[in-house]
């Protein structure tokens, strides 16, 4: 198996659209991506806006030669949005499906947007199937969901997720989805019991500890990815999405990063994943609005979509 983010947000985007390689039976976690509609009170710039212009085309092209998709909720940034046919076509035309429930375990938001999902993709899916708590094996290829785990901390008004095991040989990728540095002790228990030796996870959203989110919530979530860390085999995490769009995350996260450090794991982004360097436009977009900061898009998934598939 080989991992290749597709779309993250230290790529400039809201995302964490996800490859997993394996020939034939090749598997896209969360296809979607986003914008912040507002940041510091401003509307996205051009370049993010490019920039989800680029990971849309690169998503549906890396999707349409995919035989499993997975949609771990019903977020717009990890699954199209309606109105966009062309991304549904391109992601889920003769598919076999792996979606959250859209009924069990799921906000009023989720069921609305779920029900709109299903009624998209059963005229164009090979199969769907409703995931939660199930697995599925395709010889070798064995591929397991946990049941609905919370958004983030427990009972969390966003509501619920399904997170992704996949297993091969002796490889286990576990996909963390909007998990939040498993702030539901479920998530962090099920990652445990998993074990896997390569980890995707959804960073904490610190830029909103203190406002709408308590320390102490956010201190539970750290010992959680904490505990994670220490005990599963996985020397490589992928840390992205929410916990990135605080600039500051790795002061507010350097007893994880000491923890990790001491085990010789290594915690990166999607972006250092690849050896590039962070592309935060999100965060940056006061700066780019003013012309302080000056990026190239182009150039940079130019870098990024270099690998071959």
């Amino acid at each position: 198996m080989k991992i290749f983010p597709i779309a993250y947000d230290s790529f400039g985007v809201r995302s964490m659209a996800t490859l997993i390689f394996l020939r034939k039976n090749s598997i896209f976690i969360d296809p979607g991506v986003a914008l912040a509609p507002k940041r510091y009170g401003l509307p996205p710039t051009k370049e993010e806006i490019e920039a989800e212009k680029i990971c849309r085309s690169k998503i549906m092209e890396v999707c349409k030669k995919c035989k499993y998709v997975v949609v771990t909720h019903y977020h717009y940034d990890h699954h199209p949005y309606p109105e966009d046919k062309e991304m549904y076509e391109n992601c889920f035309k003769d598919k076999i499906v792996f979606c959250k429930h859209n009924k069990e375990n799921i906000n009023f938001s989720g069921k609305k947007r779920g029900t709109i999902f299903e009624n998209r993709i059963k005229e164009l899916a090979k199969s769907y199937e409703f995931a939660d708590g199930k697995s599925f094996e395709f010889g070798k290829l064995k591929i397991e969901f946990s049941p609905a785990v919370w958004h983030g901390d427990v009972n969390s008004k966003v509501g619920t997720v399904i997170m992704v095991l996949v297993e091969y040989g002796k490889n286990k990728i576990l996909f963390g989805s909007d998990a939040q540095s498993f702030a539901d002790p479920s998530a962090k228990n099920w990652v445990i019991e998993k074990n896997p030796n390569f980890l995707i996870v959804d960073g904490y959203p610190t830029l909103f500890v203190g406002w709408r989110l308590s320390q102490r919530n956010f201190e539970n979530a750290k010992k959680n990815l904490i505990e994670v860390i220490k005990k599963i085999n996985a020397k490589t995490i992928i840390f992205d999405h929410h916990g990135v769009r605080d600039l500051n995350y790795k002061e507010k996260m350097k007893d994880v990063f000491a923890v990790s450090k001491n085990l010789n794991k290594k915690i990166l982004t999607a972006a250092e994943f690849y050896n590039l360097d962070n592309f935060f436009l999100e965060a940056w977009r006061k700066e780019i609005k003013k012309g302080v900061k000056k990026v190239d898009v182009k150039n940079y998934f130019k870098k990024l979509y270099s690998f071959k598939i």
